[in-house]
């Protein structure tokens, strides 16, 4: 009977005070760790943008070789004077636009926007991609160009 009562007293349960100092440290842990997350997926999905304008040079060129002429025309089948390409980047995180110009359509910019609902409008340091028929890269946010695009 004293063998019982000795391994009563050392089998004794979780204080409320030692619970409630693990839920604070987790929560510590979860307050330093999901930004920082966040901020890595933000960086990571600005990838789509990239790849995306990379898509519309490579259509526009092979456009201009068969038409003399740059397309403003995104989404028209190509026997239509269009790149038969989609609106929105593959997992729709961003919106693509093209602009021609001048007048002849020697000239165009492309551009990748944040959608709304696709995640990337928290991105406040790189936001609207440009790329160019010469190739020249640019974007709008504080980073700059070499940041964003590397």
């Amino acid at each position: 009977m004293n063998v019982h009562l000795h391994l009563a007293k050392k089998m004794r349960g979780v204080t409320l005070i030692e619970l409630m100092v693990v839920i604070v440290v987790i929560g510590i842990l979860a307050a330093i760790a999901v930004p920082g997350y966040r901020r890595y997926l933000i960086r990571s999905q600005r990838a789509e943008a990239k790849i995306s304008l990379l898509a519309i040079q490579t259509a526009e060129e092979k456009y201009y070789l068969q038409n003399n002429a740059y397309t403003n025309n995104l989404t028209a089948a190509t026997n239509a004077g269009g790149l038969g390409l989609q609106a929105t980047s593959e997992t729709g995180k961003y919106d693509l636009a093209i602009t021609t110009f001048p007048a002849d359509g020697q000239s165009y910019t492309a551009t990748a926007s944040p959608r709304t609902g696709g995640g990337q409008t928290d991105d406040t340091q790189c936001v609207n991609f440009t790329l160019n028929e010469r190739g020249t890269r640019g974007v709008s946010g504080p980073y700059g160009t070499q940041a964003c695009w590397k």
